[in-house]
């Protein structure tokens, strides 16, 4: 097999791929493996893979197993809801867990080491196309490479997609900062290392949490940018930043400082779809269903896709170690694409949600407030096991309008 795309979502079906006893290329379009960013929050959806990996324990020495989940909103500080996460691994089995991106990257990038996948950088895919036996990929440089089957885990940015739909990125005019703060300053001696904080403001949001065993505060700070509603190009800049936050609480401004500036993350995702396979080359991670942040999926998902591709494999492998790789595909394609669109969809409307103002801001402030901290029916759809047929995906939550809320603090319905 041939995995395209060295991120998390490619190491992570390549091991899996490999678990199941089959060669696997990975092709690295980078010249080192490498992941950027700060932080990843990995729900017990996907820590229930890491354990079944026999990765977790690594994993949990790595991060951090915090003990809440709390929403806050971003202009008066105060608390709206909590997810008590100690309760949550109890009822899901496993915990939620923070960590750098970098620390998962690695791991993944070491457990494939391991199982001797063939790893190979400089290797950028510029077309992909289906043989009689299998999928060609053709890379920068001209050389190709073949094999039975291709995955395409090569982002948002994917040349495999467009062999089934012509379509584009989809901007969200939002932008994130990130930066992470050693222990030792005083920013960090006042918060609660154990919480998993987000603060949700007018077009606006701000999130912390600790990282490495408490070493590191992680910060991201997100805001719409009025260039991108202007239609410029170039939008989500730092002079744009402090002003986003003017309106919010002191704690918020206050860790704008420790924000790297000189760099920031443009937000986007696609229209979901629900084609992934063409012949024998398939979509995985963000080229099939790169979503925005704001449940903390992306990652996630692409994990899952390796997983539950894996295990089918396993079940559509006849005795003489053939793998039957039609029906494999199918059904990978039959479970996968519905989920994802789920959350690609969920995620939109949760930022929406996070960035009211006025009355709005208000009614939701109400709902919040008067959720039990051990309501778990907003999660159960996505915090479960990962399902392999259609019939194991779970039913979704019921939402609640904003028109169930008043301003006096209490619910007019439910």
């Amino acid at each position: 097999m041939i995995v395209v795309g060295g991120g998390i979502g490619g190491l992570g079906a390549a091991y899996s791929l490999t678990r199941q006893g089959l060669g696997v290329r990975l092709l690295e379009r980078a010249p080192a493996f490498g992941e950027v960013g700060a932080g990843i929050q990995l729900a017990p959806n996907c820590t229930r893979i890491l354990d079944d990996y026999g990765l977790l324990d690594e994993a949990k020495s790595l991060g951090v197993v915090p003990d809440s989940m709390v929403m806050r909103d971003a202009v008066d500080g105060s608390e709206l809801t909590r997810l008590d996460l100690r309760d949550l691994e109890k009822r899901y089995g496993y915990p939620y867990l923070v960590i750098h991106r970098s620390d998962l990257h690695g791991l993944l990038l070491r457990a494939c080491e391991r199982a001797g996948v063939e790893l190979i950088t400089d290797a950028a895919v510029t077309s992909y196309e289906n043989t009689d036996g299998g999928a060609r990929v053709t890379l920068a440089s001209g050389e190709s490479h073949e094999a039975g089957v291709v995955i395409a885990a090569d982002g948002l940015h994917s040349v495999a997609r467009k062999l089934l739909v012509d379509d584009q990125p989809v901007s969200s005019a939002y932008v994130a900062y990130r930066g992470t703060v050693p222990a030792e300053l005083e920013r960090v001696r006042s918060v609660d290392l154990g919480e998993v904080v987000v603060y949700v403001g007018p077009s606006c949001h701000f999130v912390h949490y600790g990282l490495r065993g408490g070493e590191l505060l992680n910060q991201v700070a997100v805001f719409e940018s009025p260039k991108a509603l202007a239609g410029r190009e170039d939008w989500g800049t730092p002079d744009e930043l402090d002003a986003a936050f003017a309106k919010t609480c002191g704690f918020v401004r206050d860790g704008l400082p420790f924000m790297w500036r000189d760099k920031w993350w443009r937000m986007f995702d696609r229209e979901p779809v629900m084609n992934w396979v063409h012949g024998r080359i398939a979509l995985l991670g963000d080229s099939a269903h790169p979503p925005l942040q704001y449940i903390a999926q992306g990652a996630i998902m692409a994990v899952e896709d390796g997983w539950v591709l894996g295990e089918h494999v396993a079940r559509h492998r006849a005795e003489d170690g053939k793998t039957d790789w039609d029906a494999a595909l199918a059904a990978y394609e039959a479970v996968r694409p519905e989920h994802c669109r789920r959350v690609v969809t969920t995620s939109r409307a949760w930022g929406e949600l996070w960035h009211l103002d006025g009355v709005a801001r208000e009614q939701r402030n109400v709902l919040l407030r008067a959720r039990d901290t051990y309501d778990y029916s907003f999660v159960d759809w996505l915090y479960g096991p990962t399902a392999l047929t259609p019939d194991e995906e779970p039913p979704m939550f019921t939402p609640i309008p904003l028109s169930a809320a008043d301003t006096g603090d209490r619910l007019t319905a439910a």
